[in-house]
């Protein structure tokens, strides 16, 4: 019987299979007590779970529940799983109703085995499975489970391996590889983190994951950065709650007034400035929606706000309205909302005196190009545009294109294929026209039906540019895995096609992918080089504010 226990996440996930050696480290102990986690799929809540870590004379057991909606569908009615002191298993006892049918799943683990009992739908199927002793168990979008693995990771050290077994499907190792100190700023107060940067080896796809640890060994934050899940603890998921990723020298946490709100913004101006210098503004997207513009794990802004610093700009980055530690909604706001925004930011910056109020620019990336190119068109103060990794075509290219490039991941057929490729072009022929909604899941309509998409769907950077008369440098990464290179030069044409407009130059970031850092980069490695940050500098001192 073929058990659907898991969804797209958990798959990558569940059906990596290897053996592993665990690591020798000493183990500090947990303080038990319980925990709600908040379950965030592409920054929207998607479900909460609730969390207890029991300690006994004999061991240690996690016990919970949980609802979790789209993509996952599934109600966790009881989850329980049972260690011996030595963190050996014991015992799974997993209920819960998986798109509207009940599942049950008991595990009982020997020394180096698992046998699974499963029942769906009222059939009964079981599977016995070989696993290195004192696996820490992973289970399938029960995200509580790893509060074992953060009990674990305390002690070890880059390089380090520990086994994880997922039931039913089979082992894992688990390797460090990387292993960071965080500060989390919160209104109650700050909290210190250790953040582990660890991966899930598959021989196919290696899976990257974080395990964010506070100090009395519990879990604090699970994250899944390609596949955008964030799990996180009710008190560090906050709207006020921050993780300083990045402090680069010259680091200024301030308020930018907007319209009835204040966008929380980090200035870095560079180490040695003296008087008035240009000012670069980071406009990301909304799914990465705080200032250090988090991709696949890699915190883009607040590097890049470094190394333009470094390269003698002041830069600002700013949590978008209604995320992070910024007031405001989001709930209704469009794309012409997040570029008023941006305006917000310029007129905070003209009134500085450390700023030069003439030589102020604007930075889109990735989808966040869209925002930037809107807040040019409106924005005749601000005096030049940079567009990295950037789109250059309409937002509803943009949505098909990213589904081809999904789509080609996936194992399906022909028909498939054919039909997902079908559903989405009526959801966005649906949300562009209001109508023709018949046959489209609610919950689907629920995500898509919204001012943002909408607005970002119409989003035609040729119309923009039409009232964007800047100077334009295009930076393509030479090695972006996410933006295809039509991209940027469809916006140079653009650009270059304009009747009133400034200077447009397109150029290329060797080696560079989408994230900003080397290609095959691991750790500390993955970093944005100083190079792109003298490259962006070059060009705005030499061609854009040349004659200011």
């Amino acid at each position: 019987m073929k058990v659907f226990w898991h969804c797209t996440v958990a798959v990558l996930v569940a059906t990596m299979a290897a053996t592993a050696v665990a690591a020798a480290a000493a183990q500090e102990l947990p303080e038990p007590g319980q925990a709600s986690f908040i379950v965030f799929v592409q920054n929207r809540q998607v479900g909460q779970e609730r969390v207890t870590l029991v300690r006994s004379a004999t061991g240690w057991e996690i016990r919970g529940s949980g609802r979790l909606g789209i993509p996952f569908d599934l109600i966790t009615e009881s989850f329980s799983m049972r260690y011996g002191a030595d963190w050996q298993p014991i015992e799974m006892k997993t209920e819960a109703m998986l798109r509207g049918q009940p599942v049950s799943m008991e595990t009982s683990f020997g020394l180096t085995t698992a046998i699974s009992e499963i029942t769906q739908n009222g059939q009964k199927s079981a599977k016995t499975d070989e696993m290195p002793a004192r696996s820490v168990i992973l289970a399938s979008n029960f995200f509580g489970a790893y509060e074992a693995l953060a009990a674990r990771l305390p002690g070890l050290k880059e390089g380090d391996e520990l086994p994880a077994y997922i039931p039913p499907q089979g082992t894992v190792p688990v390797r460090v590889r990387g292993i960071s100190q965080q500060r989390m700023q919160r209104p109650e107060g700050d909290i210190a983190l250790t953040r582990y940067q660890l991966t899930l080896q598959n021989p196919g796809a290696p899976l990257e994951v974080e395990v964010w640890v506070d100090p009395r060994h519990r879990l604090a934050r699970f994250e899944v950065p390609s596949a955008s899940l964030v799990v996180a603890r009710e008190d560090v998921s906050t709207v006020m709650a921050r993780v300083e990723l990045v402090r680069n020298p010259g680091d200024e946490d301030v308020n930018v007034p907007a319209n009835g709100f204040n966008l929380a913004a980090t200035l870095t101006r560079p180490p040695d400035a003296k008087g008035p210098v240009g000012v670069v503004v980071l406009v990301g997207g909304v799914t990465s929606p705080t200032r250090d513009e988090v991709v696949g794990g890699v915190p883009v802004f607040g590097q890049l706000a470094g190394v333009l610093a470094g390269a003698g700009l002041a830069v600002i980055r700013y949590d978008n309205r209604g995320a992070g530690q910024s007031g405001g909604r989001s709930e209704a706001a469009a794309v012409e909302d997040y570029a008023d925004d941006v305006r917000a930011v310029v007129r905070y910056l003209r009134d500085r005196k450390d700023v030069d109020r003439d030589r102020i620019a604007v930075l889109g990336y990735g989808d966040g190009s869209a925002i930037a190119l809107e807040a040019a068109a409106r924005e005749k103060r601000l005096t030049a545009v940079v567009l990295v990794a950037a789109m250059g075509t309409t937002g509803a290219a943009r949505v098909l294109e990213e589904q081809q490039r999904a789509l080609a991941g996936l194992t399906l057929t022909d028909s498939e294929r054919a039909e997902r490729i079908d559903l989405q072009k009526r959801i966005l022929n649906a949300v562009e026209t209001g109508k023709g909604w018949e046959g489209v899941p609610p919950e689907m309509r629920r995500q898509a039906d919204t001012p943002w998409f909408r607005s970002f769907l119409l989003f035609d950077p040729k119309r923009a540019f039409e009232d964007a008369r800047q100077p334009v440098l295009v930076v393509q990464p030479e090695r972006d895995e996410e933006m295809p290179a039509s991209n940027a030069a469809q916006l140079l044409a653009l650009a270059k096609a304009r009747r009133k407009g400034g200077a447009a130059e397109l150029v290329q970031a060797p080696g560079l992918t989408h994230r900003l850092v080397p290609a095959g980069a691991e750790g500390d490695a993955r970093r944005v080089p100083a190079s792109l940050g003298m490259t962006i500098a070059d060009w705005l001192t030499t061609v854009a504010w040349a004659a200011r």
